[in-house]
């Protein structure tokens, strides 16, 4: 049987695919105010994740202040409802483009190869960087792939993606951003095809709309106190945990169920440039000034919450070793599996008054799961780079 042959048969179930997949809410308009909510949104998490990115990798040309404290915290819970809240755009979108699939024929040119690559490219990046970071929301990493570099690498991708396929769909974009005017309609009024279009689209749009609402609504709570009610598809709550606090990461999970509550503790802070090196007990911290601070907890997963911590500034560790100001400091924990059991913290956070190894949370001494014996809080840092069940502080400059 011939190429020819078989084209002329896929014709008629093709165009018969499409038809049944037609409907009046299915229109170029439909597609594009979508297409600009989803754009909008991929910008917008684009640019909040590379600075959460940023924060959690500064490199040492990039000056990044722990001022304001609830920067991060804002950024972050942007991001992560943000990208929740393309879920539903996204699949409104997918809806609304579908019987593009079965347009015959496939392709007419060069252009329509490109249109189809981009497509192909913008749908498969946008549900594989959506579905992951839902799954790293909710700590479930069922991918065979670390989450961090690749979901950094896919958003260049799906940037790329957005911008290409703007560009090739520019004439239908431009033709299909302003709504018809008055005019128009009743220019076009010749029968009530255009009315039926216009109910379906806003059907259409308006269902997107209500679930892009419901999905912001039940999990933005996770990180905006007023709604901490409505939190109800949020992996965390605030004030559900230990203290009144969430917990991502357990002791048990760490593998510090017996370091941390061993007698022989004892937190080394150390200069091997200089030679110098301190050895304190859990006592002689207690025992020098302790410093309060009312700090947020802010993860990468979206959730945050503040709380009141005390302890010894971080500084005054570090001078203890002669360490000069804005020296950059590697703190390491007790945790023997997973990531982040060292992190790196640049001088401004270090020298920060705000900045301390807690003792305490909430007037009490932290919980194990909370980093007993101590832990790291800083204003303006991922929740990751916080580390809990402390050993170790060094100086690195």
């Amino acid at each position: 049987m011939t190429s020819t042959r078989l084209v002329d048969r896929a014709e008629p179930l093709v165009r018969e695919l499409q038809r049944r997949a037609s409907s009046p809410g299915r229109s170029p308009r439909t597609a594009v105010v979508l297409g600009r909510l989803l754009g909008a949104g991929v910008v917008v998490c684009f640019a909040t994740g590379l600075f959460s990115h940023l924060v959690q990798e500064q490199p040492a040309w990039l000056p990044l202040s722990p001022r304001p404290v609830w920067l991060y915290r804002a950024t972050q819970g942007v991001h992560v409802a943000v990208g929740l809240a393309l879920v539903p755009v996204l699949l409104g979108k997918l809806w609304a483009v579908y019987p593009r699939l079965f347009a015959w024929p496939p392709v007419t040119g060069v252009r329509s190869v490109l249109e189809r690559l981009s497509v192909l490219v913008l749908v498969a990046t946008a549900l594989l960087q959506l579905a992951t970071g839902v799954m790293n929301t909710a700590q479930w990493y069922a991918f065979p792939f670390s989450f961090k570099p690749v979901h950094l690498a896919l958003s260049w991708v799906l940037l790329g993606s957005v911008v290409l396929h703007v560009a090739v769909k520019l004439p239908v974009i431009a033709g299909s951003w302003r709504a018809p005017s008055a005019q128009d309609e009743d220019a076009d009024d010749e029968d009530d095809e255009d009315d039926e279009e216009a109910v379906a689209r806003r059907t259409a749009l308006t269902a997107v709309g209500a679930a892009t609402a419901a999905t912001v609504l039940l999990t933005v709570g996770q990180s905006l106190p007023a709604l901490a009610p409505l939190a109800l598809l949020s992996p965390r709550r605030p004030g559900v945990g230990p203290q009144g606090l969430p917990v991502n990461r357990t002791a048990r999970e760490a593998g510090v169920l017996q370091t941390a509550v061993s007698a022989d503790w004892r937190l080394e802070v150390v200069d091997e440039r200089r030679g110098a090196l301190v050895l304190l007990t859990l006592e002689e911290l207690r025992a020098m000034p302790q410093t309060g601070a009312r700090l947020p907890i802010a993860c990468v997963e979206g959730w945050s919450q503040d709380a009141d911590w005390s302890g010894v500034r971080l500084r005054e560790l570090l001078a203890l070793v002669g360490a000069p100001a804005g020296s950059d400091v590697r703190v390491s924990s007790l945790q023997v599996r997973g990531g982040y059991r060292t992190s790196l913290m640049r001088g401004a956070y270090a020298q920060d008054p705000r900045t301390l190894l807690a003792l305490a949370l909430g007037g009490e001494p932290l919980h194990l799961d909370h980093g007993h014996p101590a832990r790291v809080i800083a204003p303006g840092r991922p929740g990751v780079l916080q580390t809990k069940w402390v050993r170790r502080v060094e100086v690195l400059s």
